[in-house]
């Protein structure tokens, strides 16, 4: 009740699921971003595409068994495609089956003209994306004009990517075909899937920036979570040979070979600006 009170406790959804906190909210999410209007030289090369894995999934489940509100987030999402659209690259929006992108929108800038600008654009394809499976049967013979892939974050990215065998093989075919993989925040929990059907983990000894567990563990307290994770992302990396290279939920970004990834939604901005002088520096 106090936590009704003073503006502490996560909100329930029509659904049975959490979205954070009144207070949260004001903490966590701004209205407006970052974002710089960078006018790059524009990508002129057979390399523009550009794939992006979404997560078709809304509520993840908590120790406490309750379900938090989440999905991809729409800053770490759209920030760094913003850059990476201005530097002359294209998308392909693919989720694991088909179904449409969730975004956790109670994070959606509202008054970012820029952010609004692009999720307009794509929402086409937000609404019917491509599947996994599709992009692999399609796509893997012609490496040659795709540039990247990326994850981006929000703690929707930790449910079932993570154990998607086609997410393990298109990132492996990406380091196979010497792509940029690009991800921030919880999108690196992605790289488990490396792993399945008998393969070792692909970013082992790798630098990453990615969100602290420790940060984690503090939200309930304020509402943003209700309740604690179900397992950790950043001792997971650890523990597989990652050499995690930020101890706060801050702008740190980081480039390790062919590896482009961000600490937290604060880091959206800078991630785009990397991603985006890096492909363009790597292929022009």
């Amino acid at each position: 009740m106090l936590k009704k009170l003073f503006g502490l406790a996560p909100k329930l959804e029509s659904d049975g699921s959490y979205m954070p906190s009144t207070i949260a909210l004001k903490l966590a999410t701004s209205d407006k971003t970052d974002f710089e209007n960078i006018a790059y030289k524009k990508y002129q090369g057979e390399r523009k595409k550009i794939l992006v894995i979404f997560t078709e999934n809304k509520n993840m489940k908590m120790k406490n068994g309750k379900l938090f509100s989440t999905g991809n987030h729409p800053v770490e999402a759209l920030l760094p495609m913003l850059h990476l659209k201005n530097a002359g690259f294209e998308f392909e929006i693919a989720t694991p089956t088909g179904k449409p992108v969730v975004f956790e929108m109670w994070a959606f800038p509202s008054k970012d003209e820029n952010v609004k600008s692009i999720y307009n654009e794509l929402m086409p394809s937000f609404l019917k994306p491509k599947k996994l499976e599709e992009f692999i049967d399609i796509s893997f013979s012609d490496a040659s004009s795709y540039a990247a892939v990326f994850v981006p974050g929000g703690h929707g990215a930790m449910i079932g990517i993570p154990e998607d065998k086609n997410v393990g093989q298109i990132l492996r075919w990406a380091h196979e075909h010497d792509l940029f993989t690009i991800s921030l925040c919880h999108g690196p929990g992605a790289f488990l899937a490396t792993m399945l059907e008998g393969n070792e983990f692909l970013y082992k000894g790798y630098e990453m920036a990615v969100f602290p567990d420790s940060v984690d563990k503090q939200t309930p307290m304020i509402g943003y979570l209700p309740g604690h994770m179900p397992w950790e992302l950043s001792e997971r990396l650890k523990s597989l040979g990652v050499k995690v290279k930020n101890t706060k939920s801050d702008k740190t970004v980081c480039r390790d070979r062919k590896l482009i990834t961000g600490a937290s939604p604060l880091a959206s901005n800078e991630l785009g600006k990397l991603a985006a002088n890096t492909l363009l520096e790597d292929l022009n």
